[in-house]
């Protein structure tokens, strides 16, 4: 670039800065780039971004300055101009993919006391935690009737916490054997992190905490569960994340609170020191706290945790990332973990070390080796199951002296799902031994290494959560959470809460699929790598990145409970005004929905619940408009999985206020007979449904038997039977029908009734 005649030219839509071009040859650049200036000028930077030279030459020719002119002056800067523009438009994809935690102080909160009965259950053994004994009294002393239900979580399973809260409500209910009722249930079994003695990779209190939820199921208790933990968060640089493995907790409870918004309370995290105030405070959260899920209990008062977008823009790192030695990364075979050893290699890592559970017989194995050597570094994959900390300190012990260990990459992870009702204990523990054994394994067995990175590949399941994640969530969620805890102890580490990627992993199968419905689409691997060396670079701790369509997320993720969480994002708050306005021009939820139906005829309020029930299923399975989904056809065959059914089940809860069972979808298959279904919920006080109609109908027919021991009634009951059997055949032009009952024997009536009408 000459270094006279600075001149400035346009930038991405929003950003403005300057740039310096050779301005010899005749041309004045400035005059003649003045016209593309505008942000608008859309065909100016499609031309730049193809490299196409005439394409540019031409949108900004003028009358002085024909397009032949343009060429001459405009040939050189292309090139710079093509890799600028793409690299700022990478950056600010990037930087609108990145989110990080932050705690949100709740101003104007205080305890006004508790009410009602309190199950509180706790775990026992030889450690107890200070703040159970606190709790409790806390309870307690702000007024409430407290069940305390004790739980060895060693043995804990969900029949023997049914059958421990059924004689415990009983017995609180006053010698009758009718159970108390339960206004709230607080378990503070997290804190209980002594492993499962049959599951060793399994923390027994948080296997007892899932347990728990489950059983609360199955005993029909409604009232809202929260959980507490102790250090399970850590809401500034000062506050040490003590406790990783309770953050195991946080991760199922933000998709029990998807999942079965009615039931899930919240989830809340105490300080370290028991105090009077914190005691307070603690009831606060779970009294006064509104739609509030995620508290953090503080001697300064509450915080709520918010997702809060963090862009990097033009920063530049204090100290940059300088990688050397030996890298090791886990599940290194795998797509996302094959991009982070590449990603190694060109930044310039000596040797890198993959450790597979079937080494070189991985598949891919020779061709990552093959590209990791092309790419200018030594390359080895070692048969390693790193869930074993013997053979993970075998591995890290072979490394060479000269090549140090500096850098540590978890990619490694299981897929092992289902819906919370129907997570088992084996489960859990193929999930946590992959992702939260490996993890902990490398923490320890590199505390005394100068590690200068510590990569852990966590998932947006973790951090924000979605439905049908109950089982992945909580290990990354522990990921994030160590991550944190390291740097409160001064040691590096990074996790990255990943949402989709494109080209491979998990975004392949069912996870990505839940994802991409919910409005996360896949990420390119280019970009989101230069945004692991961005975190990396700049110090991260721990941040979410991913590509999140607004619109259509924060639909799904508040269709049927509030969401605080992400209340505070700028893009969210303009969608949330204008559902605002929408919602006063045209109506929503029960409320609004009663008004609708008053002073309808069946027919049409039948109509209104099953275009309720068509929209709400395109809402969860994104087809385009109510009427694309077909009334009649089975829910399974338009699409449904479990993960989908309670999706709609809870947003029909929340537009009906009805409380609608798990199974709604595969009780009621199509959209009509589920319309039907809803009609005999909220609108059959005065009318009556094809639904209702065979409902009575079967209590008819559990009747007969008393009517024909009645002479007289016998031969009212006919007559009147027949009468309506005519007019049914009547009105769908049955002559046949009428016939038939001309000739019937009183015996055969009733035949007809209990068979050939199949009513019974």
């Amino acid at each position: 670039l000459a270094e006279t005649g600075t001149v400035p030219l346009p930038t991405y839509a929003f950003d403005h800065q300057r740039f310096w071009l050779d301005g010899s040859g005749g041309v004045d650049l400035e005059a003649l780039l003045q016209g593309a200036a505008d942000p608008d000028d859309a065909g100016f930077w499609a031309a730049v971004e193809r490299g196409d030279l005439t394409a540019l030459a031409e949108a900004v020719a003028t009358d002085d300055t024909p397009a032949y002119e343009a060429l001459d002056a405009l040939g050189p800067a292309l090139p710079l101009l093509t890799s600028w523009r793409r690299k700022r438009r990478r950056q600010s994809d990037i930087d609108s993919w990145r989110y990080q935690d932050t705690w949100k102080p709740l101003t104007g909160i205080a305890s006004r006391g508790m009410t009602g009965t309190w199950v509180v259950v706790l775990p026992t053994g030889d450690i107890v935690e200070p703040w159970q004994d606190a709790c409790v009294e806390a309870i307690t002393a702000a007024g409430a009737t407290v069940v305390a239900v004790p739980v060895s979580t060693t043995d804990a399973d969900r029949d023997l916490l049914g059958k421990l809260l059924r004689e415990a409500l009983v017995a609180a209910g006053g010698g009758t054997d009718e159970p108390a009722e339960v206004t709230g249930v607080v378990s503070l079994l997290a804190f209980d992190e002594l492993v499962h003695p049959l599951h060793p990779s399994v923390p027994g209190g948080f296997a007892a905490t899932v347990a728990l939820f489950q059983a609360l199921g199955d005993v029909g208790l409604r009232a809202p569960m929260w959980a507490v933990t102790s250090g399970a968060a850590s809401v500034g640089r000062a506050d040490l994340l003590r406790s990783p493995t309770q953050a195991l907790v946080w991760g199922f409870g933000r998709v029990a609170a998807l999942e079965h918004p009615q039931r899930w309370g919240g989830l809340v995290d105490l300080p370290e020191a028991v105090d009077e105030r914190c005691a307070g405070l603690l009831v606060a959260a779970l009294t006064a706290a509104g739609d509030e899920d995620q508290i953090a209990v503080r001697p300064g008062g509450l915080l709520a945790r918010r997702l809060t977008r963090v862009p990097l823009g033009d920063s530049q790192p204090a100290n940059k990332w300088e990688p050397y030695g030996t890298a090791l990364v886990t599940g290194g075979t795998g797509a996302l973990g094959g991009h982070a050893a590449r990603w190694l290699a060109r930044s310039g890592v000596q040797n890198i070390v993959v450790a597979s559970r079937r080494g070189m017989a991985a598949p891919g194995a020779q061709q990552l080796v093959d590209d990791l050597t092309a790419l200018g570094a030594q390359a080895s994959v070692v048969e390693c199951d790193a869930a074993d900390r013997d053979a993970l300190a075998a591995l890290i012990e072979a490394i060479p002296a000269e090549q140090p260990l500096t850098t540590v990459v978890h990619a490694s992870a299981v897929l092992d799902d289902a819906m919370i009702n129907d997570i088992r204990l084996d489960q859990i523990e193929r999930v946590l031994q992959a992702k939260v054994d490996v993890a902990y394994h490398l923490h320890e067995l590199t505390l005394d290494l100068d590690l200068s990175a510590f990569v852990m590949f966590s998932s947006f399941a973790g951090s924000v959560a979605s439905s049908g994640v109950g089982n992945y969530a909580p290990s990354n969620a522990f990921l994030d959470a160590l991550a944190q805890h390291r740097r409160g102890l001064g040691l590096p580490a990074t996790s990255i809460a990943w949402g989709a990627w494109a080209g491979g992993g998990m975004a392949d199968g069912p996870l990505g699929e839940l994802l991409h419905r919910h409005g996360v689409p896949e990420m390119a691997p280019d970009a989101a790598i230069a945004a692991l060396h961005q975190a990396v670079d700049h110090g991260e701790a721990f941040l979410t990145i991913a590509d999140i369509a607004w619109e259509r997320f924060s639909v799904a993720f508040t269709a049927t409970r509030p969401g605080p969480l992400i209340s505070d994002l700028p893009d969210v708050r303009r969608l949330q005004a204008t559902e605002r306005i929408a919602t006063v021009e045209t109506g929503d939820g029960p409320d609004s929905l009663q008004e609708r139906l008053a002073g309808l005829p069946a027919a049409d309020r039948l109509a209104v619940l099953l275009g309720l029930v068509r929209g709400q299923v395109a809402a969860v399975l994104n087809y385009p408009s109510a009427e694309s989904v077909d009334e009649h056809r089975a829910f399974r065959e338009l699409g449904f999985d479990s993960v989908t059914a309670v999706e709609l089940r809870n947003r029909l809860g929340s537009a009906t206020g009805v409380a609608l069972p798990v199974t709604l979808v595969f009780d009621y298959p199509t959209p009509t007979t589920l319309a039907e279904y809803l009609f005999a919920e909220v609108a059959h006080d005065d009318v009556v449904t094809p639904t209702v109609l065979l409902d009575d109908l079967d209590r008819i027919a559990d009747s007969l038997d008393v009517v024909a021991r009645d002479e007289a009634a016998r031969v009212r009951a006919t007559v009147r039977l027949q009468a309506m059997l005519s007019r049914l055949g009547q009105a769908t032009g049955g002559a046949d029908i009428g016939r038939h009952l001309d000739d019937a024997t009183d015996d055969e009536l009733f035949a007809m009734v209990d068979k050939d009408l199949g009513i019974s």
